[in-house]
């Protein structure tokens, strides 16, 4: 049972990896792409399109419990699965109208997908084996910045332009993967041995039965998760940790499409440009890896307190900032042509851009895995709705920022994540420095 379960785990994280891989690479190249296309008929934006994703996922979180109630996440997760292929595979043969009918069907995916992986994750774990599946799961996925975006980078360094020929291989080839990543969700099995022990004859003469109920009972479960949403929302401790929810969707936009763009329109960086948004996102990806890791193991020692991991994520996304404000042409982000026409106030140097990527996602590891920590912790009874307004929140914030990046300049888009972070790591020390206080009273 252990071992088919640890199976299970691995297969899950196989399928995230291989759908994320294309996933993450398309977001972080197809404004570059967008700009680059040799179709006058297109009038797409790839800002919109992940702003529309953001937007739809954090409103369909709210819905998500009850697909999955209904239809297993096993099967959800395969049909999720396709909706992401399906918005891949837009920019093989790109349309503007199904070009962002995808965008609202994979925000619907998204949401579907993710509480899918939740839930089927918990019922393949056991209070002792919790810990190392979700880690064997995440390391898995946090891989997936790394393999498409070393395509990207082989593919498109020296070129000044993303011809037709390219986009469609590069494409293709994230769609097949994606593709392979689906069906591996359809290799799990149930972990349940009275459930494997089921002849088919009685799975049948069972089936309707159990889908009536499932039926009846997720509109319950649905009824019931909105009024435990609405009560946890109503929280001290969530209202103050929404600033800092939110400074991870600006930064969850900006580290993952935004920066990316804005790298390959630098003109300063000549025909390396373009290779460039690869290995940024491979550095990303990096960043990512080490943060999560080395923050999991400093924070089993209670000296080193969440807030002095989210004061150091403060402090290195502030020089990161400051770094690529420098750095990076005011214009880059919203440049019509493929390549910049103002200079940066520093000459523009590779070495410097992807330190940035590396502080980018060192930074976010820092807020994330501190805001998963805190949650956990406060709710751990209420862990469901904490983390589905969590997430509403972040996608909302991130869905936000993805429209304005195609309108604001780079200095700007800074400024406004300086004030949010600053904002938001100050809450959370507040809810730290109240839950310190109340576990003193209770010792006393």
């Amino acid at each position: 049972m252990a071992d088919r379960r640890t199976l299970n785990v691995v297969i899950l994280g196989v399928g995230f990896l291989f759908i994320f891989t294309a996933f993450t690479t398309c977001g972080n190249i197809e404004q570059t792409v967008v700009k680059s296309l040799e179709n006058d008929t297109f009038t797409g934006s790839g800002y919109h399109s992940l702003g529309i994703i953001y937007g739809v996922f954090s409103f369909a979180n709210l819905l998500a419990p009850t697909v999955v109630a209904v239809i297993g996440p096993k099967m959800t997760m395969f049909l999720s699965g396709l909706l992401y292929s399906g918005y891949i595979a837009v920019f093989i043969i790109p349309l503007t109208w199904s070009f962002y009918l995808t965008s609202v069907l994979t925000g619907i995916g998204a949401a579907t997908l993710w509480t899918a992986q939740g839930q089927f994750l918990v019922e393949n774990s056991e209070a002792s084996t919790i810990n190392r599946n979700t880690g064997i799961f995440w390391a898995l996925l946090q891989c997936s910045m790394l393999f498409g975006n070393v395509y990207i980078y082989f593919d498109w360094n020296g070129r000044t332009e993303i011809p037709d020929s390219s986009r469609r291989n590069i494409f293709l080839s994230l769609v097949v993967i994606s593709i392979l990543g689906t069906l591996s969700f359809l290799v799990l099995r149930k972990s349940h041995q009275e459930e494997d022990m089921l002849s088919e004859e009685e799975g049948q003469s069972l089936l309707s039965t159990h889908m009536t109920h499932r039926t009846s009972g997720a509109i319950e479960d649905a009824k019931s998760e909105f009024r435990n949403i609405a009560q946890v929302l109503k929280t001290k401790t969530i209202l103050l940790l929404s600033p800092c929810m939110a400074y991870s969707g600006l930064e969850l936009s900006f580290y993952s499409g935004v920066y990316g763009t804005c790298i390959g329109a630098t003109a300063q960086f000549g025909a390396a440009a373009k290779g460039l948004i690869g290995i940024s996102g491979i550095v990303v990806g990096i960043g990512e890896i080490v943060g999560g890791g080395l923050f999991g193991l400093l924070c089993k020692n209670n000296r080193f307190r969440r807030t002095s991991v989210v004061l150091l994520g403060m402090v290195v996304h502030f020089v990161a900032f400051y770094l690529i404000f420098l750095n990076i042409p005011d214009d880059a982000p919203v440049v019509f042509k493929t390549t910049t026409q103002k200079n940066a106030y520093l000459t523009p140097s590779v070495s410097v851009a992807l330190l940035c990527s590396f502080l980018l996602g060192l930074g976010d590891s820092c807020f994330n895995t501190q805001l998963y920590s805190i949650l956990g912790c406060i709710y751990a009874e209420q862990s469901t709705p904490a983390f589905a307004i969590f997430k509403f929140i972040q996608s909302v914030l991130a869905a936000v920022a993805f429209f304005y990046s195609g309108y604001l300049l780079l200095m700007w888009q800074l400024l406004l994540m300086v004030i949010l972070g600053f904002t938001g790591a100050l809450c959370f020390f507040m809810v730290e420095r109240m839950q310190n206080i109340s576990v003193d009273l209770q010792e006393y």
